[in-house]
């Protein structure tokens, strides 16, 4: 657990994995009876170096008689979502479970970065090898074969020619088109070894692009599940969506989303229908919903479909990977098809008629 980059309290945000890690350790502490600041002492008895010295510091302002929400906003390396669950927990008595509620959040969270880096990292780089395997024939075989044309009396023509031309401005452009292929394999593994820079990208990316396809399938799991917790830790209906969309409020268009939800619930209208309206839940969801709330378990039922939409969305980024990666085998196999059956079709007609 890496918390801090420098003296006194934390300034470095820590990963959904450490998140996880502190929140699941510590709900684990209370519930063998150990209070908070003990608690957080016994975690820093395991952790070494900067994280021991954060852990410590943690404890010690619990010892202080802070509040464990107020020692974490202090950190400052904490989510805003989570210091709002801690004071869910600390405001109902239920500490334990609405940070073992973190825990599997945050879990959830690790998982979707994983699918996500492996849905972007693997076809950009099967990407740049076609774009290889391609450049190759275009500057290298294709001139043999003109050769070969040019030694039996005839020159390259159609679209044969024109993939010899561009194999020609390639060859010219060689040292850009080499320095933008290793840019791109560089890139490739920055996102894929380095969290920052990863971070960074997909901030990016949800700003832009974030509420659309498959990332607005995770972003209505995602509100689901948050809101799921709020509701069964006892919070009022407008905080639990107030505190869920803190999630979301760097995506544009999610957090309108959210805003209308809020809107339509301070107007009077039902959990279900304000869900149903902004586009977080499909009409079956919403009606599940609905039966859950008057039976008195709706918090249960929430959890159910948050659960049915992230295996939903997990589903549908599979399956978009399962189709991006044949298309692009698909694809290079007929480019590199058309450059071989461009020359080899009159090689075959030149070497028939000498025979």
């Amino acid at each position: 657990m890496k918390a801090n980059d420098g003296d006194g309290m934390g300034k470095k945000s820590l990963s959904h994995q450490e998140t996880a890690w502190f929140c699941r350790s510590l709900a684990l502490l209370i519930q063998a009876g150990i209070g908070l600041g003990d608690g957080i002492f016994l975690m820093a008895e395991e952790e070494e170096g900067q994280s021991q010295n954060f852990l410590n510091q943690l404890g010690s302002r619990l010892d202080q008689g802070l509040q464990l929400s107020e020692t974490l906003e202090e950190s400052g390396v904490f989510p805003g979502y989570v210091i709002g669950m801690v004071q869910v927990g600390e405001r109902t008595g239920r500490m334990e479970q609405s940070l073992m509620s973190l825990a599997a959040y945050y879990e959830d969270r690790c998982r979707i970065n994983r699918m996500m880096r492996s849905a972007l990292a693997y076809p950009s780089m099967i990407l740049l090898l076609m774009l290889a395997v391609i450049a190759v024939l275009l500057i290298k075989v294709l001139p043999v074969f003109d050769q070969v044309y040019v030694s039996l009396g005839s020159r390259l023509t159609g679209v044969a020619a024109g993939l010899l031309h561009l194999g020609q401005f390639l060859e010219a452009v060689l040292p850009v088109l080499l320095g933008l292929l290793t840019l791109g394999a560089v890139l490739v593994l920055l996102f894929s070894c380095w969290s920052a820079f990863r971070e960074g990208v997909l901030s990016v990316w949800r700003r832009r692009f974030g509420d659309r396809g498959v990332s607005g399938k995770f972003n209505n799991a995602q509100f689901a599940r948050a809101l799921a917790m709020g509701l069964s830790s006892g919070l009022p209906l407008e905080e639990s969506v107030d505190l869920a969309q803190m999630l979301l409020a760097d995506i544009p268009d999610a957090d309108s989303r959210c805003r209308k939800c809020a809107g339509l619930l301070k107007e009077g209208a039902s959990l279900a229908d304000a869900l149903g309206n902004s586009g977080f839940l499909p009409a079956a969801s919403c009606r599940m919903l609905t039966v859950g709330l008057r039976g008195g378990n709706g918090d249960q039922v929430m959890t159910q479909i948050a659960d049915r939409l992230m295996e939903d969305a997990g589903q549908a980024l599979e399956d978009g990977v399962s189709r991006v990666e044949p298309a692009m085998v698909l694809i290079a196999s007929l480019l590199v098809g058309v450059i071989l059956l461009s020359v080899m079709l009159p090689l075959t007609n030149i070497m028939s008629s000498i025979g």
